[in-house]
């Protein structure tokens, strides 16, 4: 989460979505970035408005707009299950190596998920709950207005770093976890496809 205090401006670091990268670029520009630990790092919309967005708000006197990414549903579970292929994955009961990308997603649609597939929903991380919402969500595979839209508020070119990129993989489904897939994330779907 980077909050950048002039402008009143706050990201919130969607899981997923080139977070690494965007701090790389911006953190020296931020009044405040939060890149540890990821529990503090990935705040979520409800958490923010409930804890963060008040505190900011009575500080400055003003509210902050809250921006963030989100990445294709579909896409983003599969940078999910390539990224937990690392070898190097601490928590072995949440790797991904050796399992196919349509085992991935058939444990995602599980209630409740196993480990391995327990990386949470966009849709949930993005909507308010019982707190605000965000004020604007970019699309991820149109990263470039997202930057556009960063330049202007932040009167700064940037420059993305490529970093954290997940190995590739074979991200293949079966028409019937495809069509489970649909109906588990119909949530996350329906948000994406409201993005302009």
């Amino acid at each position: 989460m980077l909050v950048f205090w002039e402008q009143r401006l706050v990201v919130l670091a969607t899981p997923k979505t080139g977070s690494t990268a965007i701090e790389a670029a911006l953190e020296s520009l931020a009044a405040v970035s939060i890149q540890r630990p990821p529990l503090l790092k990935h705040t979520n919309a409800a958490r923010f408005h409930r804890f963060f967005g008040p505190y900011l708000e009575a500080a400055a006197g003003e509210p902050f707009t809250v921006v963030a990414l989100m990445r294709e549903p579909r896409d983003w579970l599969g940078s999910w299950y390539r990224y937990r292929q690392r070898d190097d994955i601490p928590d072995q009961d949440k790797s991904t190596l050796g399992m196919s990308f349509d085992a991935f997603v058939s444990g995602w649609c599980q209630t409740p998920r196993p480990a391995f597939a327990d990386v949470g929903s966009q849709a949930r991380f993005l909507q308010p709950g019982h707190g605000g919402a965000v004020d604007r969500i970019f699309r991820y595979e149109d990263i470039g207005s997202f930057m556009d839209f960063l330049e202007d508020r932040l009167d700064f070119h940037i420059h993305l770093p490529r970093l954290n990129v997940s190995p590739q993989a074979e991200m293949d489904l079966s028409a019937a976890t495809e069509q489970r897939l649909a109906e588990a994330a119909a949530e996350d779907f329906a948000l994406y496809r409201s993005l302009t």
